[in-house]
C-alpha cells in the first residue's frame, strides 16, 4: 500500500498538498499520514506559563490536522492518520521518515508566488538523502488541476 505524508500548517499551500496525496491516496488504493509541526517556543516563562504556551500550541496543531484530515476523509473513504509533534520540523520530518518505512512519499506544497517555501526548499537540496521521492505539488493550483494530476 502506498502512503503518502503530508506536513500540514495554516498555509494553502499544505491544503494542496494534502488533496493531492488524498487523490493520489484513493486511486491506489493508499494511506494518508498527516504530520502537524508544532516549533518549539523561542522563549522560556516560567515553568507553568510556558507548560501552558506549549499546550495550546500543541492543541492548536492538533485541531488544525484533524480538522484537514477530516474534510478528505469522506473523499478517502478512511481517515488520515493524525501526529502531531513539537520541536525543528526539518528534524522531526527526517525522523517520523526514519520511523515510518511505509511512507512511499513525502508530499510537500510550493507556496503560489515567489519563494517555494523553507520545507520546499530545504527538502528538494536535500532529497538525495531522503527514503522517499518528494512530491512538489505548485500552490498554486485549482482544485480541478489537482484532481486531474492526481
Amino acid at each position: 500500500m502506498r502512503t503518502y505524508l503530508v506536513i500540514i500548517d495554516e498555509t494553502e499551500e499544505a491544503r494542496v498538498a494534502l488533496r493531492y496525496a488524498a487523490r493520489r491516496a484513493a486511486d491506489t488504493n493508499g494511506a494518508v499520514q498527516v504530520l502537524s509541526l508544532v516549533p518549539k517556543q523561542g522563549f522560556n516563562a516560567f515553568g507553568g506559563v510556558q507548560a501552558t504556551i506549549e499546550q495550546e500550541a500543541y492543541d492548536r496543531a492538533e485541531v488544525l490536522a484533524t480538522s484537514a484530515a477530516g474534510s478528505l476523509a469522506g473523499e478517502m473513504h478512511k481517515m488520515p492518520q493524525i501526529t502531531v509533534r513539537m520541536g525543528d520540523d526539518k528534524i522531526i520530518i527526517r525522523e517520523y521518515l526514519a520511523e515510518h518505512p511505509e511512507v512511499s512519499a513525502l508530499v510537500l506544497g510550493a507556496g503560489p508566488d515567489g519563494n517555494p517555501g523553507p520545507l520546499v526548499s530545504h527538502f528538494t537540496t536535500g532529497a538525495g538523502s531522503l527514503p522517499c521521492p518528494v512530491f512538489i505539488v505548485p500552490g498554486s493550483l485549482a482544485v480541478e488541476d489537482i484532481d486531474r494530476l492526481a
